[in-house]
């Protein structure tokens, strides 16, 4: 199949970033075997805007993708998060291309109303749309012209490639790990902070972007996962259904235990005994001290966590999932994440 991936590449970033969910699908779509043309909407306004003042170049880029698709005649456009592209393009593709498929992946959170309208906008082209919230929270988009899926955050054997469970404790220097740089629509680092005040004196506990340590970004955040043994996998806000950031994904392919809410309902996705559930800081903290003080049970539980992952949750099973979603091509693969939906895309 003929694939068009519209998303936002980062070339401007040269290297400074690390590999992202859409990079990851990319990856998945050519191993399967599919023909992979990339357009990073973002970077073209850029490269084609008056000055390179990436606002002046947003129609331009409209121009460019219908161009794309006029040259490259795809069978599947997947739109990621290409905000400059815009609904009347992706209609126009329809029209250049009327057995073409459209789909739209959106990996950002719910609660954010801004992404909300997002969606009900991008389900009035599309042919699906795949939202890393699980289905139970997606009911809001049905009766649009889009079928709607839940879509996991895969692991990419490539980019998580460390395996930390096999470490021991001494090989390990950073306790505990949490990297973030945003306090939109959060409270998070209220408890983190008090969180810090208990355990700096008893174990390393890496706040990477707050409380005066620097982010890290592209190998210098690889290095720090590199070295550590247990991560916080906090979203800005918790609750919804089987949802969680990129994080989750690069914690437990790269063998570090993980703390998770359990608001989230992750227990009816992964095994037991791989990721640690906390309802409240002071059962957090416990289970934090309880797995320090026990290597052998942090090396198992997270050993079995990306066991899971790799096996279930990768970029080779994402990417055909979202095609065979997408075309409604019968499954080929008992989809762990997609056991509650059928191929339409209602609740079973």
């Amino acid at each position: 199949m003929r694939v068009l991936h519209i998303a936002y590449q980062q070339l401007r970033r040269y290297g400074h970033t690390r590999v992202s969910w859409a990079q990851k699908l990319t990856y998945g779509l050519i191993k399967n075997d599919h023909l992979v043309q990339g357009f990073s909407d973002r970077d073209v306004a850029a490269f084609e805007a008056p000055l390179g003042i990436r606002d002046l170049g947003t129609k331009k880029a409209n121009k460019r993708l219908l161009e794309t698709v006029e040259s490259f005649e795809p069978d599947l456009v997947i739109a990621g998060h290409c905000d400059m592209i815009s609904n009347e393009t992706l209609a126009e593709i329809r029209k250049i291309a009327p057995n073409c498929a459209i789909a739209h992946c959106n990996n950002d959170p719910l609660f954010v109303p801004s992404n909300v309208d997002r969606l009900k906008y991008r389900a009035e082209v599309a042919d699906a749309i795949f939202v890393s919230t699980g289905r139970r929270e997606l009911t809001q988009f049905e009766g649009s012209r889009a079928r709607v899926y839940h879509m996991p955050n895969p692991v990419e054997p490539s980019v998580e490639s460390f395996n930390n469970a096999v470490k021991t404790d001494a090989e390990l220097p950073i306790d505990l790990i949490f990297c973030s740089n945003s306090q939109n629509f959060t409270k998070r680092l209220e408890m983190i902070g008090r969180m810090k005040e208990q355990l700096d004196p008893i174990m390393t506990f890496k706040t990477f972007g707050s409380f005066g340590e620097a982010p890290v970004w592209g190998r210098d955040y690889d290095r720090a996962l590199e070295k550590s043994k247990m991560g916080l996998n906090f979203n800005r806000q918790e609750g919804d259904y089987w949802y969680a950031s990129a994080r989750m994904a690069q914690l437990g392919g790269n063998g570090i235990l993980q703390f998770t809410h359990s608001a989230n309902k992750f227990d009816e996705l992964f095994p037991a005994e791989s990721i640690v559930y906390f309802d409240d800081e002071a059962s957090l903290m416990e289970r934090i001290r309880e797995f320090q003080g026990d290597d052998a049970k942090r090396q198992a539980w997270a050993a079995k966590a990306r066991e899971f992952f790799h096996q279930e949750i990768n970029s080779t099973l994402y990417a055909q999932y979202i095609v065979e979603a997408t075309t409604q091509t019968p499954f080929s693969h008992d989809y762990v994440w997609a056991r509650d939906i059928n191929l339409d895309g209602s609740l079973k």
